[in-house]
């Protein structure tokens, strides 16, 4: 028997760098409400009493960015300055300058499928049969509970909560099959008034309970909440937050690989992102297919070239057709230059805010069209006449 421990992580939505990713997806999704051509590459820094949005837009759209701004700190709940930020009363920087000429050269709409790809870069897509998402348990797990968090927060269900948050799952495995968890560490900001016994037994009781199968859970399983003892001083009076900061806890956690750039504040001709959905879209067609129980797909750009410079797939031992063969059924039935995959996901659409937290795979919501298996059916098919 095979024994081995896998954890993952993630944070709740008010957690700095989330807010930095969720004000820069959602100015990108205020431009393309008006214009679905235009190109963004949009970073924010959230520090104590100030967002600063910073990048580069090319676009024919007029859009309030510090109205953007407010509104976005007003839904996750950022509304006491004694937390470091006050979505009212907060200031708010706009530097923006216009996209290089030269890499617009390489992204010109009117090559049609055939534009460029936004700059260099590798991504991954991941996918594996453990959970219903085909993702890593862990991962899945990690985000579940601060999703929880953050739902228990903004019901009133745990009354004194504040925004900020996080969560770490460790997974005990026997010969490659996750079996039991054996760690859970939560870190949950929350007012003075409350105390630390109030605390944990209401996040393990209200949270860790209500998402971990009880299952998964056991005698053995260690519980960490709030490890210092109390958690009021959070967001960004106890760090600063900025965007892509968090690729890792966006992706498959520590099971998959990460590529070379983060997702959020780009529109759909950057790679980083669009290719990224794209790999996660051919890798669970694989997994949904039956073909593999774990597959991990890269694709590799160079900057005006629409055509992948390299691309592989790789089942790490669990395909039931040889890795050669998958990767001649995808080169047929996946198109992956950049404009071929912003048509067939529909991706010059508003619809990234959602991706800004817990997340960007594994989601069920319509706007995921990456988590989509239509093509599973079509790979078994002909999978199954070699």
């Amino acid at each position: 028997m095979s024994n081995y421990l896998v954890t993952a992580e993630s944070v709740t939505e008010g957690h700095p760098d989330k807010v930095a990713d969720a004000v820069s997806d959602s100015v990108l999704d205020a431009i393309l409400e008006k214009d679905p051509v235009a190109h963004v590459d949009v970073e924010t820094l959230i520090m104590q009493g100030m967002v600063v949005v910073t990048g580069q837009i090319t676009t024919k759209a007029y859009v309030n960015i510090p109205s953007t701004v407010r509104g976005v700190l007003r839904g996750i709940g950022l509304d006491n300055a004694k937390d470091g930020l006050d979505w009212a009363t907060c200031g708010v920087i706009s530097s923006i300058e216009e996209q290089s000429p030269d890499i617009a050269l390489g992204v010109d709409e009117r090559k049609g499928l055939d534009i460029g790809a936004g700059d260099q870069g590798f991504v991954f897509g991941y996918a594996c049969s453990e959970t219903k998402e085909l993702m890593p348990l862990p991962t899945m797990l990690a985000h579940k509970l601060v999703m929880r968090l953050t739902e228990c927060r903004k019901k009133g269900i745990i009354p004194y909560l504040r925004p900020d948050g996080k969560s770490q799952v460790t997974v005990e495995y026997v010969d490659g099959a996750p079996k039991r968890v054996d760690t859970v560490v939560i870190a949950a900001q929350h007012s003075n008034d409350s105390s630390i016994e109030n605390v944990r037994n209401d996040v393990k009781k209200e949270v860790i309970e209500n998402v971990i199968p009880k299952g998964m859970l056991d005698g053995n399983t260690k519980y960490i909440i709030n490890g210092t003892g109390k958690f009021t001083i959070g967001g960004t009076l106890a760090d600063s937050g900025l965007t892509g900061r968090k690729t890792v806890v966006d992706g498959y956690g520590s099971t998959g690989k990460s590529g070379g750039g983060c997702y959020s504040g780009k529109d759909a001709t950057k790679v980083d992102r669009s290719a990224s959905y794209y790999a996660r879209y051919i890798a669970k067609n694989i997994v949904a297919a039956g073909l593999a129980e774990k597959c991990e797909v890269q694709i590799a750009y160079a900057i005006g070239i629409a055509k992948p410079v390299s691309f592989y797939v790789n089942t790490l031992g669990t395909g039931n057709i040889s890795d050669d063969e998958l990767t001649r059924l995808v080169e047929k039935h996946f198109d992956m230059r950049p404009g071929a995959i912003i048509r067939e996901l529909n991706l010059n659409r508003p619809i990234f805010r959602k991706t800004a937290a817990y997340g960007h795979f594994g989601r069920e919501e319509p706007e995921f069209t990456w988590e989509r298996t239509d093509k599973a059916a079509l790979l078994k098919k002909e999978a199954t006449k070699r």
